[in-house]
């Protein structure tokens, strides 16, 4: 994994927001927008799943320049971040000097064991190699302490907005968009329990009426995104 995508991603460091933006412009939303809605998708999962851990340690893993981290500060007050792009982690700790960032070999997780209540990974897993998954969904479930979740924030291949964007981004070119299903069979091969998909970005907008009817909604497959969640025993 790590030959393949670091260089790719080092050279987005100081234009990934505008190239993102580039691809799902047609929708007239904004990064930010996506960023937002993210966020407000993990404070919920927190509430969810982690209410019993009112200081949570976060592990974002392929955090990329860390664009998502100001939103969760207010929720983590450990956040510790990994990317294979060197260039992405140096961009993110410029500009996020509170939190942690490390650059690892895209395999294993330089953390001990039971190290984080949280593992996230965010638009990742569509990058990673078939027969690198396993692995991969087992390095996040080593590292999170036992009732601690593991979450992980897809594009959801239903959409047909989202696969227009995906088929636009230069750095999406070898992405393999999973199901919700295919995601939970992973998660539950890595040993977790309670996994479960929320589906996400139903509306163009983060007003908390239109948050409230999502949440709502959650169940049914069509949203921009979601998230596949999971408990570690």
């Amino acid at each position: 994994m790590a030959e393949t995508v670091q260089p790719e991603f080092d050279a987005y460091r100081d234009t990934y927001v505008a190239t993102v933006e580039q691809s799902f412009r047609f929708s007239g939303l904004s990064h930010g927008f996506f960023q937002e809605s993210k966020a407000l998708m993990i404070r919920d999962l927190l509430a969810l799943r982690l209410a019993d851990r009112p200081e949570p340690r976060l592990l974002d893993v392929g955090c990329g320049i860390g664009t998502l981290h100001p939103l969760l500060s207010e929720f983590f007050p450990s956040i510790h971040g990994v990317d294979v792009s060197g260039e992405s982690i140096a961009r993110a700790k410029l500009e996020n000097p509170g939190n942690l960032y490390d650059v690892y070999d895209g395999k294993r997780l330089p953390f001990a064991t039971d190290s984080f209540d949280m593992a996230l990974s965010t638009c990742v897993m569509h990058h990673v190699p078939v027969e690198h998954r396993t692995g991969f969904m087992a390095e996040l479930t080593r590292v999170v302490s036992p009732g601690g979740m593991v979450c992980l924030i897809e594009h959801n291949p239903v959409n047909p907005g989202t696969r227009i964007s995906v088929a636009r981004c230069p750095f999406d070119a070898d992405a393999v968009l999973l199901r919700g299903r295919k995601m939970r069979g992973y998660m539950r091969s890595a040993g977790m329990v309670e996994v479960a998909i929320r589906n996400f970005v139903f509306f163009p907008t983060n007003r908390p009426m239109f948050r409230a009817l999502e949440r709502r909604l959650h169940w049914l497959p069509l949203g921009a995104q979601y998230a596949a969640i999971g408990r570690v025993e």
